[in-house]
């Protein structure tokens, strides 16, 4: 198994993980999950809401009792030593507020999983039962003033003592999740200003202390401070890892985070699609329900087409990350896949809240009604674990080098492309392969013109992942859809995967006109444009029958 191979590999359908694979355990543990909120969750919100972190942390330490904060972390420690595929179903069932999943998601995400994968024996001793007690809160302390996408221009410095028995830490970090509440902190800081290297903070050492609640636009009931370190002594002893390779667990953890954001923003998305739902029913206006409208029925429809594309490539990811065997080695092997969740899944959620405003009219403006909320909490997934900027270029970045390396072969992969395209042969009507050949097209006219410079050109490298992504995206789609062999998934299929064509044509015309031109322009867009024809359906009859399911059943349908 090797990431982004995607490209250039077809993988049979029986290999990719999906909701429809969820083991008994697995849809018993999104059931405990899903009571869980009912019963402790949902009765608390408002409180949460009002900024009161005594009832949240009161909140985090009764998921601990059914081990929700501690899903894969092992038994020894005091975790239930289950699956990613399980930690993804937890993070889906608790995000139905984003404040609540904020303060969860950070305290068994990046406050827990650091210890876990880089500590020793004796730190996993000492922390990981607490945590996974949730008798200590955790938070992860990366980002600086200064130093937010480019984590390693960080100035937060530590300096080994004298007697060589602890580090003297000075700086500051920004935007740290949990911090109001947090009693441990990994905290990234440079030892002798240039090792970059991570260590664990307690919150009552002398010289720590925390900044104010900041005022956000949305997840208002989390916590987000500043951390302010001053001649803070740290025994060498909670040093974690390496000295001089904190970027390895920094970065590692945040492919763990990208992977998890996906069934956050999925299950933020079925919540809200089902209250649009369900509004669209009652509202009525020009003598009757809203939900009768073709307009209404189109979003309702699109809704569930996107939400079920980012509920596929989210799972499809973590399938793989847990086939591979090590939790990390899986994350980084798949981080190019752990990337696009992150987006594809951020960017649909962003997509459904705003169509649930926009069926909910004025209501939807009211801070009584649920969409509200979310349309504010949604945004802060776009930033959160590396902008989707960072991570567009990111992962076009890593196919790039992982092809420089001999680990992906891209090169002959375009070469037998272009000797393809040379044939008089009619193309394929492959849809899914034939997005796969245009995001090769574009990547090699590209290669072409700028070389090794090509990681420098940012604007190509962003359109280029978006063909890349979507590729990934309408490939996992099409095989889950042949699984399941459903008039309903066929229906969803069939315009997803134009749509999603579309929008790589349109990238790789962009690439295609800043590498060329004149005649040879002309070549490379008629080659373009017979990559990308396919027959068209009718997408307003597919989303028709989709909407009449999802007001029949009043929810989302997979």
């Amino acid at each position: 198994m090797k990431g982004a191979h995607f490209l250039i590999e077809s993988t049979p359908a029986s290999e990719v993980f999906t909701p429809e694979d969820f083991t008994a355990e697995h849809r018993a543990i999104a059931r405990s999950t899903e009571e869980f909120w009912d019963n402790e969750v949902a009765p608390h919100l408002e409180a949460i809401q009002n900024q009161d972190h005594d009832a949240a942390v009161r909140v985090l330490r009764k998921s601990a009792e059914l081990g929700l904060t501690a899903v894969i972390v092992p038994e020894q420690y005091g975790g239930m030593e289950m699956d990613m595929v399980s930690a993804m179903i937890v993070a889906e069932g608790l995000s139905r507020d984003g404040s609540y999943c904020g303060w969860h998601g950070a305290h068994a995400g990046i406050g827990t999983l650091p210890i876990l994968l880089f500590g020793t024996e004796e730190q996993k001793q000492r922390y990981l039962p607490r945590l996974c007690s949730a008798e200590l809160v955790g938070a992860y302390a990366l980002t600086e003033p200064h130093a937010g996408s480019d984590a390693l221009a960080a100035k937060t410095r530590a300096d080994l003592s004298a007697d060589g028995s602890h580090y003297v830490m000075n700086g500051s970090k920004m935007w740290i999740t949990n911090a109001g509440r947090a009693h441990l902190f990994t905290v990234f800081a440079k030892i002798n200003g240039d090792q970059f290297t991570a260590f664990l903070v307690e919150r009552d050492t002398p010289g720590v202390s925390i900044g104010h609640e900041e005022k956000k636009m949305g997840i208002k009931g989390s916590s987000t401070c500043a951390v302010y370190l001053d001649n803070v002594k740290v025994p060498v002893s909670n040093v974690l890892g390496e000295i001089g390779r904190g970027h390895i667990i920094a970065f590692n953890i945040l492919n763990i985070g990208r992977l998890k954001l996906g069934p956050f923003a999925v299950g933020g998305s079925k919540n809200v699609l089902n209250a649009s739902i369900k509004y669209a029913k009652e509202r009525n206006a020009f003598g009757g329900p809203i939900a009768r409208f073709g307009v209404i029925q189109h979003k309702l429809a699109e809704m569930l087409i996107r939400i079920f594309a980012a509920e596929t490539v989210s799972y499809r990811a973590a399938g793989d990350v847990e086939k591979f065997g090590d939790h990390l080695k899986g994350a980084e092997e798949f981080a190019v896949e752990c990337s696009f969740v992150k987006i594809f899944a951020s960017e649909v959620l962003d997509y459904v809240v705003d169509e649930g405003v926009q069926i909910h009219g004025g209501y939807g403006y009211h801070q009584d009604y649920l969409v509200e909320r979310a349309y504010r909490d949604s945004r802060i997934n776009r930033i959160f674990e590396g902008t989707n900027e960072i991570n567009r270029l990111l992962a076009t970045g890593m196919i790039l080098k992982r092809a420089v390396r001999g680990q992906i072969p891209l090169v002959a992969a375009v070469k037998k492309l272009q000797d393809e395209l040379l044939t008089p042969a009619p193309l394929g009507d492959d849809l899914v392969a034939n997005a796969k050949k245009i995001t090769l097209f574009a990547l090699g006219v590209a290669y072409q013109r700028y070389m090794a410079e090509l990681d420098q050109q940012q604007e190509l490298l962003y359109s280029l992942a978006d063909c890349l992504m979507n590729a990934y995206a309408m490939e996992s789609v099409a095989l889950r859809c042949q699984r399941l062999n459903k008039d309903l998934a066929n229906d969803v299929c069939a315009v997803f995967l134009r749509e999603s064509l579309d929008i790589v044509e349109d990238n790789a015309r962009t690439v295609i006109a800043a590498c060329v031109q004149g005649d040879e322009l002309r070549a490379r867009m008629a080659i373009l444009r017979r990559l990308a024809k396919y027959e068209p359906v009718d997408a307003i009859a597919a989303r028709r029958r989709i909407a009449a399911r999802l007001l029949e059943t009043g929810r989302y349908l997979f």
